[in-house]
């Protein structure tokens, strides 16, 4: 285990500053990172940023480090499409690697795999601090949107829905992890299944339009960690991406009452915060909203 502490923010220098948080530390308490980049369409020099990054958090005692979406390439769709036959596998022994040597657990994504007819899934792996896959989820929500801005997205076209809701999966001495991806964010019913199946962490990597983000990014992730009584992990994209694609940026930590325990801004950096399963057991008895559902009602 490594030292714990109070929320702080680090940009890609290393350079700090509290975040005048108070929470408690003790056995219960484990620090998480949050990653912002702004990716690009070259690989090599997104892996770099990302390690860079993860160096940082692991110094700073983060024992949980999350990646955003589209960490390692992040350009045009017939592009990824080329690269994905060796982007994919590519990414998931990044994240083996990182998680082994610098000894963190990491969510990781999503990345593309390939189908095998033409199209993608768009990926999430959690992989413990040994390096072992403990889970993996193919987003189910695919982003078609026609924005008010003129930009209009059809992930659809390059990307297979995932058919399987994402997973909970232990992380020994830590808590449970829920998995997500970006959109998926704006259906509370994924959350409550991972709510249900015992997570105490919600993450949601993302890659949020600029355009949608600043009305909706941290209060879609507000109320999903209220709604829950769990804690929120949400990496982000930021900035301009291949001169095109504006991403919001603010990787988030919120706490189970809804607290913003800790924001990456809008520059490429890290977002760190405790993590405290008293807490959140204190919050779900004070306010015990999930054992209060009726289900058969619904």
């Amino acid at each position: 285990m490594r030292a714990r502490g109070a929320a702080v923010l680090l940009n890609a220098t290393g350079a700090g500053y509290d975040l005048n948080i108070s929470c408690a530390t003790s056995v219960s308490s484990f620090l998480v990172a949050a990653l912002q980049l702004t990716s690009t369409p070259d690989p090599e020099a997104n892996f770099a940023q990302v390690e860079e990054l993860i160096d940082l958090a692991a110094r700073r005692g983060a024992e949980l480090v999350g990646l955003p979406e589209n960490f390692a390439f992040l350009g045009e769709e017939h592009r990824k499409l080329e690269l994905a036959p060796e982007l994919g596998p590519r990414c998931s022994s990044f994240l083996n690697t990182m998680a082994r040597r610098y000894q963190v657990a990491i969510v990781g994504g999503g990345f593309p795999v390939p189908t095998g007819d033409g199209t993608t899934f768009n990926r999430a792996e959690l992989v413990s601090s040994d390096g072992q896959l403990l889970a993996q989820y193919d987003k189910i929500h695919l982003f078609d949107v026609d924005l008010p801005d003129g930009n209009t997205y059809r992930e659809s076209a390059t990307v297979r829905a995932g058919n399987q809701l994402p997973p909970v999966a232990s992380l020994p001495g830590l808590c449970s992890i829920g998995l997500s991806i970006c959109y998926d964010v704006r259906f509370p019913e994924v959350y409550r299944h991972l709510a249900a199946e015992g997570a105490d962490l919600l993450t949601v990597p993302a890659a949020f339009t600029a355009y949608t983000g600043k009305d909706h990014w941290q209060v879609l992730l507000q109320a999903r960690a209220i709604e829950n009584t769990a804690y929120v992990l949400a990496p982000a994209q930021t900035g301009l991406h291949y001169g095109r694609r504006q991403s919001h940026g603010h990787a988030l930590v919120i706490d189970p009452w809804g607290t913003v325990l800790a924001d990456a801004g809008v520059g490429p950096g890290v977002a760190i915060a405790p993590v405290d399963t008293e807490h959140l057991r204190r919050v779900r008895a004070q306010m015990p909203s999930l054992r209060h559902r009726q289900p058969a009602l619904l």
